[in-house]
């Protein structure tokens, strides 16, 4: 698979955007546009497991992962390792191992007060399927990342 990149522009300095990006209440607001209930368990420190999750039909699911490097206010990567299903952690069906290795990587520039963030997804076993899902999910949750920076 080729990287899936994203970037946008936000008028603010680099360490509020890292602070929304990253704090829970904050969090849960902007991925919401991923999935209504979005959030996350663990710490963003470095070499940290860290679980984002949601709720369908009361039963716990996502991707658990862990943080593979952690530069404040300049850079983040998170290194997927699988799935939650029904609240159990999964590496070794298909759609777990599509996750597998795989890297999300934000990186953080501010220039004149913008501050542009640049997400990253690479992997080798990541398919069409995640790229559809990503392109549109990620391009809304990026704006609702700047609009949450920008009030």
């Amino acid at each position: 698979m080729a990287n899936l990149n994203y970037t946008i522009d936000i008028e603010a300095p680099k360490q509020k955007v890292w602070q929304v990006m990253l704090e829970l209440d904050t969090y849960k607001e902007w991925t919401g546009a991923f999935h209504p209930g979005s959030t996350y368990e663990g710490s963003w420190d470095k070499g940290s497991k860290i679980k984002f999750v949601s709720e369908d039909d009361r039963k716990l699911s996502g991707i658990f992962s862990q943080i593979a490097e952690n530069i404040p206010y300049e850079y983040v990567s998170i290194e997927h390792l699988g799935e939650i299903v029904d609240g159990k952690e999964d590496m070794t069906s298909e759609s777990a191992k599509q996750w597998s290795g795989s890297h999300e990587n934000y990186r953080f520039t501010e220039k004149d007060g913008i501050t542009t963030v640049d997400v990253e997804l690479t992997g080798d076993n990541i398919g069409d399927e995640i790229r559809k899902m990503f392109d549109g999910m990620w391009l809304r949750s990026l704006q609702k990342l700047k609009e949450i920076c920008e009030r």
